[in-house]
């Protein structure tokens, strides 16, 4: 009896000390939402009020959203370039995935060694390049370039072929004796095999564009074209002192990464128990 006892108890202690560890991590989160419902005068006000006693929300989220500097233009423009660079991104690394793990052609090992040594260069060495070669092919200042720039993913491309490294090759080759080719393999088999896989870095790629500071800084120039990382920035040297606006606008910023995660969660799970049934 009490060895069933023991193992019960480390693991009731483990689950409290976690429990604890969430609700620490959440806090920061938690006083956030909370101050973008209250008035300035409640903000700092000791001890904290976790529960406004005057709500402050209409207003605070009104003239983020429709006031002096309105957050829907900024919305617009990070979502169409975060869906569209997402979209994009999962198209390429999903080819690309496949062919450098089930097509054989020369050179084909040698190809993928030299595209995955690009990972080790820092991205900031090749910023100077790109600048250049966008302002030269009139992407400069625009959201099709910056769709482009993350469009084409090392990391991607190395992750989906490790997935796609994971399908049987006799199921492949069935498929080929039945008169499928490369794109019907592709899109009929393998495609649905490795769909948590996609749907994780699709999570993922969505969530690295949606935070990208650097890329909209440097390779956009007009107010309207702002994603909503430029749109904080630029928020917060106007309101910097009024905490209340600025939480509101960071709740705001941070809305479709909570959504999208939630509705994706189960795809991520199901991805990273794919990658670990694998390895």
């Amino acid at each position: 009896m009490g060895q069933h006892i023991k193992p019960l108890m480390i693991k009731t202690i483990i689950t409290l000390i976690m429990l604890i560890c969430s609700i620490v991590f959440l806090l920061p989160f938690i006083w956030m939402i909370t101050t973008s419902f209250k008035i300035e005068a409640d903000v700092f006000k000791y001890p904290i009020e976790w529960i406004p006693n005057t709500w402050n929300a209409i207003n605070n989220y009104t003239e983020v959203w429709f006031g002096d500097y309105p957050f829907y233009t900024y919305y617009w423009n990070s979502i169409k370039v975060a869906v569209l660079t997402t979209v994009l991104s999962v198209i390429v690394s999903a080819l690309a995935g496949y062919g450098f793990s089930k097509v054989r052609f020369p050179a084909g090992k040698w190809l993928f060694l030299i595209v995955l040594a690009t990972y080790m260069i820092p991205p900031q060495a090749s910023l100077v390049p790109q600048f250049l070669m966008f302002r030269q092919a009139g992407l400069f200042d625009s959201h099709i370039g910056l769709i482009l720039l993350g469009s084409f993913s090392v990391l991607g491309t190395f992750m989906l072929r490790q997935f796609f490294m994971g399908i049987h090759t006799d199921l492949i080759e069935a498929a080929k004796i039945d008169g499928a080719g490369h794109w019907i393999i592709f899109w009929r088999i393998a495609m649905p095999i490795v769909r948590p896989a996609i749907a994780t870095y699709a999570i993922l790629r969505f969530i690295w564009t949606w935070n990208d500071y650097q890329n909209p800084l440097i390779f956009l120039r007009t107010d309207q074209l702002y994603t909503i990382q430029l749109a904080m920035q630029k928020f917060t040297t106007i309101n910097g002192e009024f905490y209340s606006l600025m939480m509101a606008a960071a709740v705001s910023a941070i809305l479709p990464l909570l959504l999208v995660f939630i509705i994706g969660q189960k795809q991520v799970i199901e991805g990273i128990a794919l990658g670990g049934v694998k390895g």
